[in-house]
């Protein structure tokens, strides 16, 4: 397969030159304006970040996506699901306050904000993908009405996937609450009973009487459940809670064939920013120290090459000292295994998403890198 283009260029910058103005020529030289925006939707993938996290992208890089949309004649938007653990973003209205707590609004970033999976994180369109894991992706009906998909990523450590990257940002990011629970469980949602109030929400939203309340609590039945989570959703004590019970390999997969439906039949183009490179996900309340210094900024139309291309770089970097990294390097006796995000998180590995989206055709894992 003939190798992608993945284009880079470092955080360095001139007395003329910032680093906003360095991600706009980097956009430009990747080929971002071959794309024909004219008159079209553009949704531009972004996690806002978690309440009390400050690892996130800032949303002045959004800005700067957002003006060239605009500058190419499209109308951009940024957007995000809702989450499918207990947190800041959790619904709609949630999500909304912590992305502008966080500097992701119409003001700051000069396009609108939008759950993609609305209110509840139910408002879904299912698309057909026939995987060897998904056959219909439940993903937020936003992001499949755009015309154009942008996913703009910051790209870190990952406690489940071993790192968040491109594939991660769109696959995960763009499922609904019912799609985050096919990619992250093989089994069903179970009642905390301690938490229920048995107000009956649950069995409201359930289509297939899965839910009963019985002396105020609430039960579901894992033989007539098919894991849709919208009961986690309505449930106003956060009583429901899913199982994030998937094998590594089968969540990494089941990714892969969610960001395939997400990119095919469209135009896309993908940014990453390698900096703060925090050992877990930004859906996390906190960030610990950076794993290894930043690096730079990638863009490519290949989302697979470009994840490679963003770990290869990683790798090549030194450890900062005091990080998870360089504590898990010490317990094992200084020794490295080579792979900065398998050391971070022994009991995670990220190769198996890398070639599941190279067999599917949702990319190639060859890369050729152009610093600019």
């Amino acid at each position: 397969m003939e190798k992608s283009k993945v284009y880079f260029t470092t955080f360095k910058t001139t007395f003329t030159e910032n680093l906003l103005s360095k991600l706009r020529r980097l956009m430009m030289t990747a080929g971002i304006k071959d794309i024909d925006f004219e008159d079209k939707y553009a949704a531009i993938k972004i996690h806002f970040g978690e309440y009390g996290n400050l690892a996130f992208l800032r949303p002045n890089y959004a800005k700067v996506v957002a003006d060239v949309v605009k500058e190419l004649g499209g109308k951009p938007f940024l957007t995000d699901c809702n989450t499918l653990y207990v947190g800041s973003r959790k619904n709609a209205l949630d999500h909304l306050d912590t992305a502008y707590a966080n500097g992701f609004s119409p003001m700051t970033t000069g396009c609108q904000v939008i759950i993609a999976d609305g209110l509840k994180g139910t408002d879904e369109a299912l698309v057909p993908i026939d995987g060897e894991y998904v056959k219909e992706a439940k993903v937020g009906r936003a992001l499949m009405d755009a015309d154009i998909l942008i996913s703009l990523t910051h790209f870190k450590g990952h406690e489940a996937t071993g790192f968040g990257g491109a594939i991660k940002n769109i696959g995960m990011g763009g499922g609904s609450r019912a799609g985050k629970m096919e990619m992250h469980s093989d089994s069903k949602p179970n009642v905390t009973t301690e938490k229920c109030i048995g107000c009956a929400s649950c069995t409201k939203v359930c289509a297939h009487t899965g839910v009963t309340v019985t002396d105020k609590k609430a039960f579901i039945d894992h033989d007539k459940c098919v894991g849709c989570g919208r009961c986690i959703g309505v449930c106003p004590k956060d009583a429901i809670e899913p199982m994030f019970n998937a094998s590594t390999e089968r969540l990494n997969c089941k990714m892969a064939e969610y960001t395939k439906a997400i990119c095919k039949d469209r135009p896309c183009f993908h940014i990453s920013l390698v900096c703060d490179v925090s050992p877990n996900c930004d859906c996390h309340a906190e960030n610990d120290i950076p794993i290894i210094p930043n690096v730079g900024m990638f863009a490519s139309f290949d989302p697979v090459a470009l994840d490679v291309a963003c770990a290869d770089a990683c790798n090549r970097q030194p450890v900062i000292a005091g990080s998870v990294l360089a504590e898990n390097i010490e317990k094992n006796h200084g020794c490295n295994h080579a792979d900065h995000f398998d050391m971070t998180h022994p009991d995670t590995e990220w190769k198996s998403c890398i070639a599941h989206g190279v067999k599917i055709g949702l990319g190639t894992d060859q890369y050729e890198l152009i610093e600019i």
